[in-house]
């Protein structure tokens, strides 16, 4: 009884103002397509294991309680879930209880997850509403037809997860009991925010942007649930608070907006100018039936002549490897305030973005890049997946795809790279196709950033940038390195970027039982200084290098080779540190 109590208190904690502290990560999950008709579903949820897969049997589906609570959207594996089970998990069920507003009535209903991993089946008071492959990318149901306004709905949540299949995108996932090197705690279940949001049926579906600086204006190409032939999109851009361009037209699934923008304001590391736009749908009467916040930075990329262009100069990208996990919610960001935390602990140490390592992030940390100022590549958790079955690629393909189209509206994502080196044998026929299907898919997608088809291999089939990896601690040795294999095929003068480097192993209280790295190991700070400032040296002597990736942000538990601990404390000076990797500017210095 008391346990029914708690978790009554806690449902109706989460129907309360959304901004409240009361529910963990209060804030909005889609920043750049934002509704003010939402309900967060986070916070306290039932739960079981399932090890022997009989839940079905036991009528869970329909389960009014489970007989273990969770706190959502924490996976089980961490602290923050209350859980903190880190063995195996293949399957689990969720539940909780989804009343819905009285004042929904003849709203479209759609319940969104940000992320379930692996395989999750919605039920709604018993009835299957629909399932999603995949343990990284978001996923929506529309259950207008099930939801009842005024209504309470039992939800419950299967997941199934199954790491050591070779079908499954894991990225850094153990696929062993323990953590070990550099593969780290398992993640299974919700990870990411759950919620529901009311709209029209006739509302705004999603809207894609197009900045063209170089003919000072904005394309957007809208897309409606449903289309009326009375009904008109209006769209208003503002600077801060002063409209700057606006447009009415009539509701077209596939249509171009063209805005006009005088004196444009650019986007980039150093000047993060961010545009407002507001989305207006409105009925024959000139009544607003749908609207919808959002932002825009104006911003071109592109490469020409070997070299990596931002703004249509030559742009150097000094990244660092972020690999997102936390040691409270592994995963998932305690808050909000975290995500953003690792941005401006990123540019302290000197960096301008980050390359975001074998997962798929939250996109609230895109939203922090573009308020910011932090350039980012995106790429997938493409390890754990065997590259020579047909099943897997096609698993891999569809969460792409389904990441392409939440993130590809972000300016500071500049590049796409779906894949780092499988571990197995990348000349294997399955798996080139599986290259030559991503290049294309994302080319169909998003043709305005570059493609990197294998991110530090040294190795590449279809590729607009050229990147190697190399941990060789000599910096004479290092920098022989320092140069694309022109003998390859797909060489073409793309431009050359050292996608890994560093990893050097500092870690004062380490035992050599549990510290693991690349590049060596110091004890002595000036020594280790030296080393990256040598590193550092080369790369800036070579010429023809346009970026360059540090490895890492931070120390993830006995992987011990971060420019920060695991809980983000700083393990040098970082003034030292920033002076060390800023001696190659982004941009050429102008004589």
């Amino acid at each position: 009884m008391r346990k029914a109590h708690l978790m009554l208190v806690g449902l109706l904690l989460s129907f309360a103002a959304n901004a409240t502290n009361d529910i963990p990560r209060p804030e909005y999950p889609c920043p750049q397509f934002e509704r003010t008709t939402w309900v967060n579903l986070n916070g306290t949820w039932t739960y079981e294991f399932d090890l022997d897969d009989s839940g079905k049997k036991r009528n869970l589906p329909t389960a009014k309680e489970l007989s273990k609570t969770i706190t959502v959207p924490f996976c089980p594996e961490s602290k923050l879930s209350g859980v903190n089970h880190t063995d195996f998990i293949k399957k689990m069920w969720y539940q909780r209880s989804l009343p819905i507003p009285a004042n929904w009535s003849n709203k479209k209903i759609l319940l969104h997850f940000g992320a379930v991993d692996y395989l999750a089946e919605i039920y709604i008071d018993g009835r299957l509403v629909g399932f999603h492959n995949g343990g990284s990318s978001p996923f929506v149901i529309d259950i207008s037809r099930i939801a009842k306004p005024g209504n309470s709905h039992n939800l419950v949540v299967s997941v199934s997860d199954d790491a050591k299949s070779g079908r499954q995108a894991c990225g850094k996932q153990s696929p062993e009991k323990n953590s070990f090197a550099c593969f780290y705690t398992r993640v299974t279940g919700i990870w990411q925010m759950v919620w529901m949001e009311a709209l029209s049926p006739c509302g705004l579906k999603s809207a894609n942007t197009y900045p063209d600086i170089d003919n000072n204006q904005l394309i957007i190409t809208p897309e409606f649930y449903q289309i009326s032939n009375d009904q008109t999109l209006e769209v208003t851009i503002y600077d801060s608070e002063k409209k700057i361009a606006q447009m009415t037209s009539k509701c077209a699934n596939g249509s171009n907006l063209i805005l006009p923008i005088k004196n444009i304001k650019l986007w980039s590391p150093e000047t993060p100018h961010l545009y407002d736009i507001s989305y207006c749908v409105k009925d024959a009467k000139g009544q607003t039936i749908d609207e919808v916040k959002s932002y825009v930075g104006m911003r071109k990329v592109h490469i020409a002549n070997g070299k990596f262009y931002l703004n249509n100069e030559p742009y150097f990208q000094r990244l660092v490897m972020n690999q997102g996990y936390y040691p409270d919610g592994i995963w998932t960001a305690p808050t909000d305030e975290a995500l953003k935390n690792d941005i401006l602990l990123s540019k302290k140490a000197g960096f301008n973005g980050a390359r975001l390592h074998q997962k798929f992030f939250e996109e609230r940390f895109h939203y922090w890049a573009d308020k910011l100022g932090f350039i980012t590549w995106g790429e997938s958790p493409n390890w754990g997946m065997n590259p020579d079955d047909e099943v897997a690629s096609r698993n891999l393909l569809s969460e792409w795809i389904e990441i392409l189209e939440r993130d590809r509206n972000h300016p500071s994502i500049i590049t796409w790279a779906p894949l780092t080196v499988p571990l197995s044998n990348v000349t294997s026929g399955t798996f080139a196709r599986l290259v030559f299907d991503l290049q294309k898919l994302t080319k169909a997608i998003d043709p305005s950033r570059p493609f990197n088809d294998l991110t530090g291999s040294g190795f590449h089939f279809l590729t607009d940038i050229w990147s190697i990896s190399t941990y060789e601690p000599d910096a004479t040795r290092f920098a022989l390195s320092l140069k694309p294999d022109k003998n390859q095929a797909a060489y073409a003068n793309q431009p050359f970027i050292i996608g890994e480097f560093g990893g050097i192993v500092w870690e004062t209280s380490r035992t050599k039982e549990d510290t693991w790295g690349h590049g060596g190991t110091f004890t002595n700070e000036d020594t280790l200084f030296e080393r990256i400032e040598k590193l550092i040296n080369a790369i800036q002597s070579s010429g023809i290098i346009s970026g360059l990736c540090y490895t890492q942000f931070s120390d993830i538990e006995q992987e011990k080779n971060g420019i920060y601990t695991y809980d983000r404390q700083p393990k040098f000076d970082m003034e030292r540190i920033r002076s060390i990797f800023e001696k190659i500017p982004s941009r050429p210095i102008k004589k």
